[in-house]
């Protein structure tokens, strides 16, 4: 199989299982805590993830620089922002949630400016996210509902909060973690967080009321196998071979993804707002990866002549 179909593998992959997380996270949380749930899925991805890395016979460098980049991306990659998404989702709808997450894209350009001297932030990557995220408040404008409660506030600032934190780590990853296997950068980090938010959950939550019903294990499950485990293994591979602006694209591809779930499996209606925002989604990704396209179009019809 060639890089480049690995490549548009890993990233379909990530869409589509990322698109389906928020409902699962939501749906777990009927039953479970926040802390709880999210320390349970990490802690289980981490065990998959040890037998992945013995079976594969993966080395796990351990030195002064590698547990220091680990330990702060268990904080700023799973540990800090899945807490806040885990709490936040509580108070705010799931398509307020997927707008305010949406800003992932724009704080990755900022801390790449600041981290990445290398990636140039381009007019076409700049235009490229604006409408991306223009495409997002189109599909679910009918579902903003910006309410003055206080829960609900600081849900919102969670969530956008979440995002910043995390595009901080996706960065940070990109500088300082290209020669870590991307299974030993997904398993050491996501073994302290499910460590990290599991005793949190313990020590800070009311645990009375929860009960592990079997929709809630299927959260935990689904969420650690897929959300976990294969969507960030393939992010981390990923963010070796694409520049990390390109990748926080994925961003604006989920929330669609959800929706198109919602129609297939919960039997939703279609409104022109999906096929609209789509359209703008779709057209700023290709815009933001223009020079690719250009080259890609320049070598297939070279080939031919």
């Amino acid at each position: 199989m060639s890089e480049r179909l690995k490549s548009i593998l890993a990233y379909i992959a990530i869409c589509t299982i990322w698109g389906s997380t928020w409902l699962v996270i939501k749906v777990g949380l009927e039953t479970l805590t926040p802390l709880l749930s999210a320390g349970l899925r990490f802690a289980v991805a981490a065990i998959i993830l040890f037998g992945i890395i013995k079976i594969r016979k993966i080395e796990i460098p351990w030195n002064s620089a590698t547990a220091k980049l680990f330990f702060i991306v268990s904080l700023t990659s799973f540990s800090i922002p899945f807490a806040l998404v885990y709490w936040g989702e509580q108070h705010v709808s799931s398509g307020l949630t997927s707008i305010l997450f949406a800003v992932f894209p724009f704080c990755v350009a900022i801390m790449s400016v600041l981290m990445l001297p290398n990636e140039k932030l381009t007019v076409a990557k700049i235009a490229g996210i604006v409408l991306g995220f223009s495409g997002i408040v189109v599909i679910f404008s009918n579902d903003i509902q910006f309410g003055t409660e206080r829960d609900q506030i600081l849900g919102m600032t969670a969530i956008v909060l979440s995002a910043f934190i995390q595009a901080f780590s996706a960065v940070l990853i990109k500088k300082h973690g290209h020669d870590l296997s991307p299974f030993v950068v997904s398993f050491v980090p996501m073994t302290f967080a499910g460590i990290f938010l599991t005793i949190g959950g313990i020590a800070a939550e009311d645990l009375t009321h929860v009960q592990f019903t079997s929709t809630a294990i299927f959260s935990i499950l689904f969420l650690a196998v897929f959300g976990s485990v294969t969507t960030f293994v393939s992010y981390f591979w990923l963010l070796k071979r694409v520049e990390v602006v390109l990748l926080s694209l994925t961003s604006f591809v989920t929330p669609i993804i959800a929706v198109i779930l919602g129609v297939i499996i919960l039997h939703e209606s279609v409104s022109s707002q999906l096929f609209v925002g789509s359209s703008l989604v779709l057209t700023g990704i290709l815009v933001a990866n223009s020079t690719d396209v250009r080259i890609f179009l320049r070598n297939r019809f070279s080939s031919k002549e």
